[in-house]
C-alpha cells in the first residue's frame, strides 16, 4: 500500500490517499466502509443508487478558445465555461479534505507508442477496485517511474452540484476539461462513468496521433494473428460475437487503430449481467470472482447468491473484470492491421441482408450513421420497430466532428485493403413480431465466412434500394434468407418497409450531416 500526496490538485488531505492497493486490500477496504458484500462465488457486489448508466445529459465539455473548433457542439458535446468548471473543482475538491482517497495510476493503451498514463482519484474504494481491473495494470517498475499523468480523473459519488448555481444539468456532473487535462465526475455513482470518460479523453487524444479510435470488440486468429473488428449498438451481439473460442480476444470495447495494428485500450471487460446464463455465456458467468465488481445485481444476503435475472434496480447490470479471466484473452491486446471490419446492425424492420459487402464509400456512411433499431414495447410509446442512429457507433464518446474519423476509416480502408461488411442480426421474414430473428449459427457462419476469405468467392447481386452488394451464397447458410425480399410472404409489405427504412437512413444523414462529401452520401440506401 502506498500512500502519497495530491496537493497538486489543491486537495491537502487530512486522512489516507492510497495508492495502487491491490484488488484485495480494495475490497477489504470497500467491505470496510459498508460500500457493498461479497458474493457466494467473492465477486463484490454494490449497488450505485439514483445512477444505473450513463447520465449523457450531466456531461459537458470545458469550451476554451484552445480546444474550440476542434470539439463538434451540439447536444452530445455541451459546452460549459472554464469559470463554472473552476468553481465547481474548488467546492469538489475542499468537500474531500479530510476523506480517505483511492488513487490508480495505470494506463490506456496497449501500444507502448500510443500509451497514455491516467490517475484516477477515487472517494469510493470499489471504484477504484473497478478502474484498477478497467484500465491496464503498470508493473512495479513502471509504477516507480510512473512520473506526471497525461490526464487526471477525479471522481466523487457524494459530492452534489447545485444545478443552478453550478450551470449544470442536476446533481451529477460530468466535467472534461481537454486543456487542463483532468475530468470531474461528481453525483454519480455508476463506475462505467469513469470508464466511459478515459475513452473520450483517448478518442480526443488518438487521432492527434494518426490512430483512429473506435467504439468497437476486437479478435485475431490465434496462429495466423490475422485481426478483425466488430463495431456494434447494444443488442447487435457484438460481444457475442467477437468472443469466439476459436479466436483470441483482443478487447471488447474500446480500441485504437494506427500504422502497427489494431490494440486495445483497456485491461478489462464490462459486461452486463441481465439474464446471465453460464452455458450462454460462460466466459462472462466465470469471470463473476474474487476481483470482480459486480454492479446493481439483486444478491440473497444470506446464501449471497446472485440473481441476474432480477432487474429491480436496473436492466443495465454490469460486472467489470481484468481480461486475464477470460481464457482466450490476448495478452498484451494488440493485433494486426485488420483483415475484415465487422459492422453490426439488429433491424427489426427485417429488410436488411444478412451479410453485405461494403465498398470505401459505403464503409464511410454506415460508420457514421450507426444504426440499429429499437422494438415496439421496449420504452413506453414505441408501437412499431424505431430506428436508432449513434455516429460511429459510440456517438455519446466522440468529441470530434465525425468527418474526422470517418476519413480516418477511408484512408485505412484504402492503404490496407481491408474488407468491410454489413451483418443484420436483427430479423427475417418480416419484422418485428412477424418474422423471427436471425439465428446465431447462420450469423456465426457468415462472419467465419467474412473472416476466412469464403464469401470473396461468391457470387454477388446489388440491392439498388439499400446499395449494397449482397452474397448469393454462404457456407452453412440456406441460400434463401440471403436475400431478405425472397423470405417475406407479402412482397409489397416489404418493398414499403425497405422504402420506409431507407427514407429515414436518409433524413438521419441529411440532418446530421450535411457537409458530408457528396461520393459518401450517394453510397448510403435510396430513399425515391
Amino acid at each position: 500500500m502506498r500512500s502519497i500526496s495530491l496537493r497538486s490538485l489543491g486537495i491537502i488531505n487530512t486522512a489516507g490517499v492510497y495508492r495502487n492497493m491491490t484488488p484485495a486490500e480494495l475490497t477489504e477496504e470497500a467491505l470496510r466502509r459498508g460500500e457493498g458484500m461479497l458474493s457466494k462465488t467473492g465477486a463484490l457486489v454494490v449497488t450505485t443508487g439514483k445512477y444505473t448508466g450513463r447520465s449523457p445529459d450531466d456531461k459537458f465539455i470545458v469550451d476554451v478558445p484552445k480546444i474550440h473548433n476542434s470539439i463538434a457542439w451540439g447536444k452530445v458535446n455541451r459546452p460549459i465555461s472554464e469559470a463554472k468548471y473552476n468553481a465547481i473543482r474548488a467546492k469538489m475538491c475542499a468537500y474531500l479534505q479530510g476523506c480517505d482517497l483511492y488513487v490508480f495510476d495505470g494506463f490506456a493503451g496497449a501500444d507502448p507508442v500510443c500509451t497514455k498514463k491516467f490517475r484516477i482519484v477515487n472517494e469510493y474504494a470499489s471504484q477504484n477496485l473497478f478502474i484498477h481491473q478497467l484500465l491496464i495494470r503498470p508493473t512495479e517498475e513502471e509504477l516507480d517511474n510512473f512520473g506526471k499523468p497525461d490526464f487526471t480523473i477525479i471522481v466523487a459519488p457524494g459530492f452534489h452540484c447545485d444545478p443552478k448555481a453550478d450551470g449544470v444539468h442536476s446533481e451529477a456532473a460530468i466535467l472534461v476539461n481537454y486543456t487542463k487535462k483532468e475530468v470531474l465526475i461528481a453525483g454519480s455513482a455508476y463506475a462505467g462513468e469513469i470508464k466511459k470518460s478515459v475513452f473520450s479523453v483517448m478518442n480526443f487524444l488518438m487521432p492527434q496521433e494518426d490512430v483512429l479510435p473506435m467504439h468497437c470488440s476486437a479478435n485475431m486468429d490465434p496462429v495466423t494473428h490475422e485481426t478483425a473488428v466488430f463495431f456494434g449498438l447494444s443488442g447487435t451481439g457484438k460481444t457475442t460475437l467477437s468472443a469466439d473460442p476459436n479466436r483470441k480476444l483482443i478487447g471488447d470495447d474500446e480500441h485504437g487503430w494506427s500504422e502497427r495494428g489494431i490494440f486495445n485500450f483497456e485491461g478489462g471487460c464490462y459486461a452486463k449481467c441481465i439474464n446471465l446464463k453460464e452455458e450462454n455465456e460462460p466466459e462472462i458467468f466465470h469471470a463473476i470472482r474474487f476481483g470482480s465488481l459486480v454492479e446493481n445485481v439483486i444478491i440473497d444476503p444470506i446464501s449471497r447468491e446472485l440473481d441476474f435475472d432480477d432487474a429491480t434496480l436496473t436492466e443495465n447490470t454490469r460486472v467489470g473484470y481484468p481480461i486475464e479471466y477470460i481464457d482466450n484473452a490476448a495478452i498484451p491486446g494488440v493485433g494486426g492491421i485488420p483483415k475484415v471490419v465487422i459492422f453490426l446492425t439488429a433491424d427489426a424492420f427485417g429488410v436488411l441482408p444478412p451479410i453485405s459487402r461494403l465498398n470505401k464509400n459505403a464503409a464511410m456512411y454506415h460508420f457514421v450513421t450507426g444504426f440499429t433499431s429499437k422494438l415496439a414495447g421496449t420504452e413506453r410509446g414505441v408501437k412499431e420497430p424505431q430506428p436508432t442512429f449513434s455516429t460511429l457507433f459510440g456517438e455519446p464518446f466522440m468529441p470530434m466532428d465525425p468527418q474526422v474519423y470517418a476519413q480516418m476509416l477511408g484512408e485505412k480502408l484504402d492503404k490496407y485493403g481491408t474488407k468491410v461488411y454489413l451483418v443484420n442480426t436483427g430479423w427475417s421474414g418480416g419484422s418485428y413480431g412477424t418474422g423471427s430473428r436471425m439465428k446465431l449459427s447462420y450469423t456465426r457462419a457468415m462472419v467465419t465466412a467474412a473472416l476466412n476469405g469464403e464469401l470473396e468467392k461468391a457470387e454477388y447481386k446489388h440491392d439498388e434500394r439499400f446499395n449494397l452488394d449482397v452474397p448469393q451464397s454462404c457456407p452453412g447458410v440456406p441460400s434463401e434468407i440471403m436475400n431478405p425480399r425472397d423470405t417475406w410472404k407479402n412482397k409489397k409489405e416489404y418493398d414499403a418497409t425497405a422504402k420506409k427504412l431507407a427514407g429515414m437512413f436518409a433524413e438521419n444523414f441529411a440532418k446530421k450531416y450535411p457537409n458530408m462529401a457528396k461520393e459518401i452520401v450517394e453510397a448510403g440506401p435510396k430513399a425515391d
